[in-house]
């Protein structure tokens, strides 16, 4: 039976995939369920929490359906965050999951490339009028994982008695109301100082959120929107993977950030089926 790891999930989405056959697998991420905050966007946990649930997926059928086992060989899928950590996983797969599992390749849309940029920019002088929620949001989710991964960076010494009572919320608020919440708040008043004051940040920001460039052992995929304003920075991301030789198959689609997620199926199901299909030794 072959095996898709997905580090997030839609029922209608996940749907087309098990009429390929495939048994599937989904993590909440170390921080959701367990001891600690969820790192949002921190791909090297996540890379491993993807690993991880597909020895324990392996380990539970195991023990529990003796007579049905899950196949070696698996893929990782995913989109938006779980799309970074599909790319992360598909960098250090083999070497995380090791002789115990055949790794194969992956699919990923609506990739969170180059996030550290944007997130550097972060400061008094951001932003003259409130951005769109959503990009608020989200820059505070990462900036509250941020400073618990790395209190040593000091975030909070930044940041006005506003901008910590906003990531203090980041921490148990659901994405929904949190974001509605922030309607019409100007992020810069947030701040202080710029986080790239901070000693460390530009070192410390590409270790929590930079994709990987190079190293890729078996095919991917990357799907992107053309109009995909919440993460654009994937077409420039598999640019660079292309002039680095790395084994990226690129598509775009003319739609947005979750529109871009359906309409890859087409082409991102054939690709794993040819992986799957594909003889090693």
């Amino acid at each position: 039976m072959g095996f898709a790891a997905f580090p997030e999930f839609e029922r209608p989405y996940l749907a087309n995939w098990m009429r390929q056959g495939y048994a599937i697998v989904a993590t909440d991420y170390a921080g959701l369920g367990t001891p600690g905050l969820l790192a949002v966007l921190h791909h090297r946990s996540a890379a491993h929490n993807v690993v991880d649930m597909v020895k324990a997926a392996r380990d539970y059928v195991r023990e529990h359906q003796p007579r049905q086992q899950l196949a070696r060989k698996w893929v990782a899928v995913g989109q938006s965050q779980g799309g970074g950590a599909a790319i992360y996983a598909a960098r250090y797969a083999t070497q995380l999951g090791g002789r115990r599992l055949d790794y194969r390749g992956a699919v990923a849309t609506g990739v969170p490339a180059y996030i550290e940029r944007a997130l550097s920019l972060s400061g008094p002088n951001f932003s003259s009028a409130p951005l769109p929620p959503t990009v608020t949001a989200n820059g505070a989710y990462i900036l509250t994982s941020l400073g618990y991964v790395h209190p040593e960076l000091g975030l909070d010494g930044i940041l006005t008695p506003e901008g910590r009572l906003t990531l203090e919320r980041a921490k148990t608020e659901c994405v929904i109301g949190y974001t509605k919440s922030l309607e019409g708040v100007n992020a810069s008043d947030g701040f202080l100082r710029p986080v790239a004051s901070l000693l460390g940040w530009k070192e410390t920001v590409s270790e929590y959120l930079a994709l990987p460039e190079s190293g890729f052992d078996r095919p991917f995929f990357i799907g992107q929107g053309s109009r995909d304003a919440s993460t654009p920075g994937g077409g420039e991301y598999a640019s660079v993977l292309q002039q680095n030789g790395e084994p990226v198959t690129f598509q775009t689609y003319d739609d947005d950030h979750l529109g871009t997620w359906i309409d890859s199926q087409r082409d991102a199901i054939p690709f794993v089926r040819g992986l799957f299909a594909e003889k090693r030794g």
